[in-house]
């Protein structure tokens, strides 16, 4: 304040600052000396780091307890024991919520996870009907009713994973002794995790866009195996016998949401799910209408990471960027031990990947960080934030 009390007594005695901005000037450096609840409550990452631990921990330690001692228990006891579990996180997280707003978040987001597994064993005991997905869309709803009371990053975080997760789980059951099964997941898992990858880029709330992030990145990976996984299991010569009905709702869950979702954010996701609902759509047909497509599969996967890589450039983000380039090395990597390795011997083959490592590693971190300089450039689009 000392320092912005002598500029403002300068700029007005010289006559380019008039009183009422002067006021208004000290009111507000003012009031950022005086700091708010909210950021007398934030959490450096050592303390993170250390709620995080401590309720994964908290949360393995009552399933080991409760695992150990379930058989000894009637059913009465059962019940009360589940009830209880779930009641003394969320009471304990209003309890610490004035006080201490990180630990509250996390006894509430391990209340949240309680709430699956009490699901569960609330079925198990009174032998309720077997559905197990529907066991999924309660613990979505739990958690969708925590985000809207609480409003934190964790309940939001478990909210976008266990709804995709609830019809990832209804997929899964619906295309169970069908052909073409792990093409339809993996239909799913691309073009959802494109989804998450894109809609929160530059998002301010930071934990929920890391998480769905690395989920995103790893289902994708998944993906693109289940799609390719049986070269044989989904094409013209072997179509899947699900009916018409059942495929409407796949493509619904697959396509439509996932779309229908990015409109949130059009300028950030619109057009990369659009890409990856017809690479996902396209992708096991041309894995597996015949063995020479197996090139031509791996081309499709490599010419869609390079999209990814071509939109991550243009919307500015560095993590799309890098996970772009990881996803392209590992196709080449996948190109190199489908069609070559076997093809010159052990010996050329291990000096091949030496050189692959090396050549193409030193290729693409030369690309990277010129693209990521290119982004950083002043001119270079501005990022979105909200």
């Amino acid at each position: 304040m000392p320092d912005i009390e002598s500029l403002l007594n300068r700029w007005q005695s010289a006559g380019v600052l008039e009183p009422e901005a002067a006021r208004r000037i000290r009111a507000w450096e003012s009031a950022q000396d005086a700091p708010s609840l909210q950021q007398s409550q934030r959490v450096g990452w050592q303390g993170m780091v250390a709620l995080i631990l401590g309720a994964l921990l908290l949360a393995c330690g009552v399933v080991l307890f409760v695992s150990a001692h379930w058989d000894q228990l009637g059913p009465g006891s059962r019940f009360g024991l589940v009830v209880l579990l779930l009641s003394v996180f969320h009471l304990a997280g209003a309890a610490t919520r004035a006080r201490f707003l990180g630990l509250s978040i996390a006894f509430h987001a391990v209340g949240t996870v309680s709430a699956g597994a009490s699901i569960a064993l609330v079925g198990q005991i009174f032998n309720l009907q077997e559905h197990w997905p529907t066991a999924i869309l309660l613990w979505a709803i739990a958690a969708l009713a925590g985000w809207a009371l609480l409003g934190d990053e964790a309940q939001q975080t478990l909210t976008f994973l266990l709804f995709p997760a609830w019809m990832l789980s209804e997929i899964a059951f619906a295309v169970e002794d069908h052909a073409g099964s792990p093409a339809f997941i993996g239909r799913f898992l691309a073009v959802w995790a494109v989804l998450y990858l894109t809609l929160f880029l530059g998002t301010r709330r930071r934990a929920v866009g890391g998480i769905l992030f690395a989920v995103s990145a790893i289902a994708g990976a998944i993906a693109v195996g289940a799609m390719v996984l049986d070269w044989d299991e989904l094409n013209f010569r072997h179509p899947s016998t699900l009916s018409l009905g059942a495929r409407a709702l796949i493509w619904a869950a697959t396509a439509a949401m996932p779309l229908g979702l990015s409109i949130f954010r059009p300028i950030r996701s619109f057009i990369p799910v659009a890409v990856s609902i017809a690479f996902a759509a396209l992708l096991p047909f041309v894995a597996g209408y015949s063995n020479w497509t197996h090139l031509a599969a791996q081309l499709l996967v490599a010419a869609f990471t390079l999209f990814l890589l071509w939109w991550g450039v243009r919307r500015g983000s560095h993590a799309l960027v890098n996970l772009s380039m990881v996803w392209f090395a590992l196709t080449v990597a996948w190109f190199y031990f489908s069609s070559i390795f076997d093809k010159v011997g052990r010996s050329l083959g291990l000096i091949g990947i030496g050189v692959l490592f090396l050549a193409g590693g030193w290729a693409l971190e030369k690309t990277r960080r010129n693209l990521i300089a290119r982004m950083d450039h002043p001119g270079a689009q501005p990022r979105e934030a909200w």
